[in-house]
């Protein structure tokens, strides 16, 4: 097992108040309790209610839930990094297993790959990328990793109808629609949605197409989609919000990078997936 280790640097009345003042949350810990041996101190196995010395080194299981229960496939991988294990996920690839792509998808080959490194592995996507979608998909790897996953900012690159000189900011709801208790596929802008807000900056154009840069503050299901779409400015290639595109067989969508605070290093980090060469405009 890979512990997650932690030097303790003053006196707690048991484990379980250290777990409590590091804000590990109750189901955490319950699923910690469940099993003899998710705690260490000072290389002896202990139970939840021992206490802790400043000095003591407490080892902790930082994966105790049941493993994800999905179909392994063998889909090669274009690791960036390991710690978080991301991604840069190339776009017809979906990030979840459905009935259009249960046997072939990115979290299907995600389990694959750390079956070996981690036999109770418990799949923690950080943000979900549409099947289209090329670009940096990230992982936690343990409820730890993902507890001290903060301040997770992605930038996307787009190409979209017509020419945009000037830098934007849309503001405006987004609903999903639901028929029978079942989600449809396409949002729309509605006064009854949830907030979004998307920050657009003109790169280059074409004379008829624009190369975004895209930043969300609130990241919604198709948000730069729906938003896009709805100023007249639809993603080239996007045939759910636009039209067919002869330039590009997809919406012309690319995580481009993705930053986030790595508590243990102490420091923000930052890495950046190239534009996809099917991208006309580069």
């Amino acid at each position: 097992m890979n512990y997650q280790e932690y030097k303790i640097e003053k006196e707690f009345k048991s484990i379980y108040h250290f777990l409590k003042d590091h804000d590990f949350s109750e189901n955490f810990i319950s699923n910690l309790r469940k099993t003899w041996g998710n705690f260490v101190v000072n290389n002896e196995i202990v139970n939840i209610r021992k206490g802790l010395n400043e000095g003591d080194i407490l080892q902790i299981n930082p994966s105790p839930n049941a493993k994800t229960a999905i179909m392994h496939c063998r889909i090669p991988l274009n690791i960036v990094f390991e710690y978080y294990l991301l991604i840069n996920k190339p776009a017809g690839i979906s990030t979840m297993p459905n009935r259009s792509h249960y046997k072939n998808n990115l979290a299907g080959a995600i389990c694959a790959y750390m079956e070996e490194k981690d036999p109770n592995f418990v799949l923690r996507i950080a943000n979900r990328l549409d099947k289209d979608t090329s670009g940096l998909v990230l992982v936690a790897k343990s409820s730890i990793a993902q507890k001290e996953l903060s301040n997770v900012e992605k930038v996307y690159y787009a190409i979209c109808e017509g020419v945009i000189e000037n830098n934007l900011v849309i503001d405006e709801k987004i609903l999903t629609i639901s028929e029978n208790g079942i989600n449809q596929r396409k949002r729309i802008i509605s006064p009854l949605g949830q907030e979004a807000k998307t920050f657009a900056e003109p790169i280059k154009n074409d004379g008829k197409h624009t190369l975004l840069k895209i930043k969300l503050e609130h990241g919604r299901t198709h948000q730069i989609r729906v938003h896009m779409a709805h100023i007249g400015h639809p993603l080239v290639g996007d045939e759910l919000y636009g039209t067919k595109s002869s330039f590009i067989s997809r919406a012309a969508l690319h995580c481009k990078q993705i930053s986030f605070w790595h508590e243990f290093e102490k420091k923000n980090i930052s890495f950046s997936a190239p534009i996809p060469p099917d991208f006309f405009i580069q």
